[in-house]
This record gives C-alpha cells, structure tokens and sequence, in this order.
C-alpha cells in the first residue's frame, strides 16, 4: 500500500511540474509579436496601451467572477435560445448622397453610399471564438453571405474574436478583393487568413477614392486571440469621410476612458451616422459600464460629444458576453436618451435596411452629469432592468 501512495505522490508531483512547465512555456510559444514600430504615447516599443490611463479590461473581471459567468452560476438572466430574423437583400450599389444601413448583427453592419459597399468588423461565423469555441450565436446574420453585394471596403476594429473573424474575412477576400482597413498589428494576424490589410496608427489616413478617404481614430480597449499576446495589436475606431452628406463613424470596440476619441472624431467634420455599441457592459447585477465596453449611459454621451445626427446601437443582441438581459440594451439606451433630452440615436432591428438621412446640424445639445443621469434612470425603473 505504501508503495501505491508513493508512486501516486510521484505522479502528482510530476504533474505539478508538467503544469508548471506548461504555465511557463506556453505563454510564451502563444505571444506574437505583430507589430514592430516606434514608441509613442500608446506604444512603448512592444505593447500598445490607454494613453488616458486604465488597461482597459472589463470592470469585476476577477477569476472567481468569470468562473461564475463561464458556467453560468452569477444569476444572469435568461437569453433566449434563438431570435428570429428575417434576413435583408440589400441593392447592388446606393450611389450619391443616399445612405443605406442595415445592422447584420453584433458590430457588423453594412453601409451603403456614394457607390460603396462598406462592412465593419464582419462575423458569419456560428461562434465568436477559436476553433468553434466561445459565444453561439442566437440571431442568424441580417444578410445571408450569398446576398451580400460585392463589398469594396472593410472596416476592422481590433482582433477579439467577436470582431476579427478570420473564416469571414477570407470569405470576403477570396470573392471580392475588398481593401481592408485596420489598426496597426493586426494587418499580421488577418494574413493568416491570406487576406492582406492595410495598417494605420491612429490618426492615420487611407485614401479610398477621390473625396472618400477613411481616418484610423482612438479608441479604449485592449487586445488579444490567445491572453498571452495581450495588447500586441492596437484597437481603433474609424472616421470613413464622404463626399456628400456627412461622415460614417464606427467606435468599433471600446469604454469610455476619458472620451477624447469621441471629440477627436467629431474634428474631422460632421458625422451624419454613428454606429455605437452599447452592449456587454454589465458583468454583475446593476452594472452600467465596464473598462472595455461603453453601456447606453455612456453612449449617450459619446453621441453627444460627437454631435452625429443619427445614431445606431450595435453590439448587443447576437453573442452572449456578459450579465444583462437580451433586450437591456436597446430598453436603457431609450430610457437614457429620454433623460438627456435628445432624440436620434435608437437600436434597429437586425436585417433592416434603414435610410440615413444627410447631415443636419443637431440643435444644442446639453450635457447631463452622470450622478443626474444615474438618478433619472432609477426614477424611470432602469433598475428593474437585469
């Protein structure tokens, strides 16, 4: 019997070391170095960062926190299984002023104007993760891959999974030979789905054709494919400039931080149409943001501060990545922008084509201080609102 324990003992220990070598090796065989460049404010020659401060990681992330959310036991509400959608055919083209959009779900979204087919961060993908890993899943895309017209631009945020979906972009590439527009770092990863990508730094321009160009602009997030190449990619959102009627936005992926992203969009002319997400904010009960991901009140803000005239939520409502109810998001966004006041920026449902109209220069627009905020969504029962 002493010898059975003993040879049990071994084995444990030898596991310990196995373990150890693997914590140990592992992260490093995973870690990729994607860019390599100058320092800068965001850069310091091999990680990017929050130049406002704060890594960027989701609020509450703690590991007994995620166990809890990963097998479900953290008391979230319940998501339902499947949500129907009834799949959009968008036109071949949507030439001058014109704007056509039609939310595909989570942060993909097709626009259509001036003679251009424009995706962001698209995802057909069944799972928002590596090897069909991750979040299913619940609403089929907007627009089926077989009818969506040939795409001439892509918009990439960052490399998460729910918004860098390699299988889509080689889809997208091998049919269309769209130009791929993204931050920098992850022109190295989206090549490995052979696509190739042009890479900007913040504040970095891409010309598209005369009088449309499309402007690399901050935002506050974080970065990763495998946690041990952490923030080796840059996060960005987007400014596509356009010849008539108003600038498109895209935030892609990010928290509020100091909003000075928000700002540095707006100086680059007037937004006609901002697409915002607003959901995956909430990681415990009552939550209303988290370091990576801007909620309703926070959006609301961001709209504000980027004087768009028309606004639509995305990132909600396709992939289950955090505690709120399905519907949350867009419920609060319409409480949240009653309490400030302001009228324009509302959530649509997936698969319709909706008109953006051109640019009109919003009335004033007052800022309300978040406790207020706060207050006005308690008295309107934002708090029943899981």
């Amino acid at each position: 019997m002493g010898r059975v324990f003993k040879r049990i003992g071994s084995g444990l220990a030898w596991l310990v070391v196995l373990l150890c070598l693997t914590l140990t090796i592992v992260p490093h065989f995973l870690d990729a170095r994607y860019y390599r460049g100058r320092v800068s404010d965001h850069f310091d020659g091999e990680h990017f960062f929050n130049p406002d401060g704060d890594d960027g990681l989701p609020a509450n992330g703690s590991v007994a926190t995620i166990w809890r959310y990963a097998t479900g036991n953290d008391g979230r509400p319940a998501w339902p299984a499947r949500v129907n959608v009834t799949p959009a055919k968008p036109p071949v083209r949507v030439d001058g002023s014109k704007m056509l959009v039609t939310w595909i779900g989570h942060s993909s979204v097709l626009v259509q104007t001036a003679g251009l087919n424009i995706l962001t961060d698209p995802v057909w993908s069944r799972s928002a993760g590596p090897f069909g890993l991750g979040p299913k899943r619940v609403a089929d895309p907007g627009i089926r891959f077989e009818d969506l017209p040939r795409i001439d631009l892509v918009l990439v945020s960052h490399d998460h999974y729910d918004h860098m979906d390699l299988a889509t972009l080689k889809r997208l590439w091998d049919r269309d030979r769209p130009m791929i527009v993204t931050s920098l770092g992850n022109d190295s990863v989206i090549a490995q789905a052979g696509a190739p990508a042009i890479a900007r730094d913040w504040g970095g321009r891409v010309p598209i054709r005369p009088g449309v160009d499309v402007i690399v602009n901050r935002a506050h997030h974080w970065d990763s494919r495998w946690f041990a190449d952490r923030n080796r990619a840059l996060w960005s959102s987007f400014v596509v400039r356009l010849p008539a009627g108003g600038n498109l936005f895209f935030a892609g992926d990010t928290g509020a931080g100091d909003f000075g992203w928000a700002d540095q969009a707006a100086g680059y002319g007037p937004i006609r149409l901002a697409l915002i997400p607003i959901g995956a904010f909430r990681f415990s009960a009552g939550q209303m943001a988290a370091g990576s991901h801007i909620g309703p009140v926070d959006a609301v803000e961001v709209y504000r501060r980027l004087g768009a005239s028309r606004a639509i939520g995305v990132h909600w409502g396709t992939f289950r990545l955090s505690y709120e109810g399905w519907d949350t998001p867009p419920r609060l966004l319409a409480l949240a922008m009653k309490c400030a006041g302001l009228r324009g920026f509302g959530a649509e449902p997936i698969g319709r084509a909706v008109e953006a109209p051109p640019y009109v220069a919003p009335s004033p627009r007052r800022a309300i201080s978040r406790a207020a905020m706060l207050r006005c969504l308690d008295s309107g029962g934002a708090g029943a609102m899981r």
